[in-house]
């Protein structure tokens, strides 16, 4: 009575993708990742932070040319 079987698991699956959808599971997972992976490094003490995106290009822009 105490153990599930692979009929119990698949209908949990089911009732999880109806919940949240196909699209919505992989944002899940990888929010829970990040969390671990969070965790992990706040036991051990050490922090790699990731490094500051890219900042764009900045286009100088033309002044407009005055008409005579």
């Amino acid at each position: 009575m105490g153990e599930f079987s692979i009929f119990h698991w698949l209908v949990v699956l089911a009732v999880i993708l109806i919940f949240f959808g196909g699209k919505r599971i992989p944002e899940v997972m990888k929010g829970f990742g990040e969390g671990i992976r969070s965790f992990k490094e706040g036991m051990s003490g050490t922090s790699q932070t990731p490094a500051p995106p890219a900042a764009p290009v900045a286009t100088p822009e033309k002044a407009p040319e005055e008409k005579k």
